[in-house]
C-alpha cells in the first residue's frame, strides 16, 4: 500500500491513503497508515503497517471494466436464498465480511427478488429486519465502490445496475 492509493478498508468503505504516521501505543512507537474515507470525509482511520488484520480487510478497487463485467453477470440465475434464518444470517454475514463482489451481487439480487416476491404474494409483507439490513449493507458496499469508480452519485448506482442488466438481457434475447 502506498500514499495516494485508493482502497476499500472493511466497513469504512472507499479510503484514500493520505500518509504514514508514527504513533505511540502501549509505550511502543509504531507506523500507521492514515486513511481518509472518501464518502465520510470527517473521519480518519489509522491502521498499523504490520497488522495482520489489514491484510484481510483491505481490498483493491475494481476497474470500470470489471464493474461492467460484474453487472453483466448479475442477470444470471444465481441466488442464495436459505430458508433457515440462522444459517442464512450466518452465510450473509460471511459474504459481507469477505467483500467478494460476485457474492454481494448474488446477495443483493436474491434479497431484491425475495422482497418482490413478498410484495406480490401479500401487499403488507416485507423482508424481515435482518434481511433488510443485509440488503442495505451489501448495497452500500457496492454502491460506494461503483459510484467512486464510475464517477456517478451513489443514488444513481442501482438505476445504473438495472439499466445494464436490461441491456444484457436484450443482447441475450437477440
Amino acid at each position: 500500500m502506498n500514499i495516494g492509493d485508493v482502497i476499500i478498508y472493511g466497513s469504512h468503505g472507499i479510503c484514500k491513503v493520505t500518509g504514514l504516521q508514527d504513533m505511540c501505543m502501549d509505550e511502543k512507537v509504531r507506523s500507521y497508515y492514515v486513511l481518509k474515507p472518501v464518502f465520510h470525509t470527517a473521519s480518519t482511520v489509522y491502521i498499523s503497517v504490520i497488522s495482520d488484520r489489514r491484510k484481510t480487510e483491505i481490498r483493491h478497487i475494481l476497474s470500470a471494466d470489471e464493474i461492467f463485467s460484474l453487472v453483466q453477470k448479475m442477470s444470471g440465475k444465481d441466488l442464495i436464498w436459505i430458508k433457515d434464518n440462522h444459517k442464512r444470517k450466518e452465510i450473509y454475514r460471511q459474504i459481507l465480511s469477505d467483500g467478494n463482489r460476485s457474492e454481494l451481487v448474488k446477495l443483493i439480487k436474491t434479497l431484491h427478488l425475495r422482497q418482490q416476491e413478498l410484495k406480490n404474494t401479500n401487499k403488507n409483507k416485507k423482508l424481515n429486519i435482518s434481511d433488510e439490513c443485509f440488503l442495505k449493507d451489501a448495497e452500500k458496499t457496492l454502491c460506494e465502490e461503483f459510484a467512486y469508480v464510475l464517477n456517478i452519485k451513489r443514488e444513481e448506482v442501482m438505476p445504473f445496475i438495472c439499466e445494464q442488466m436490461e441491456i444484457t438481457l436484450n443482447k441475450n434475447r437477440e
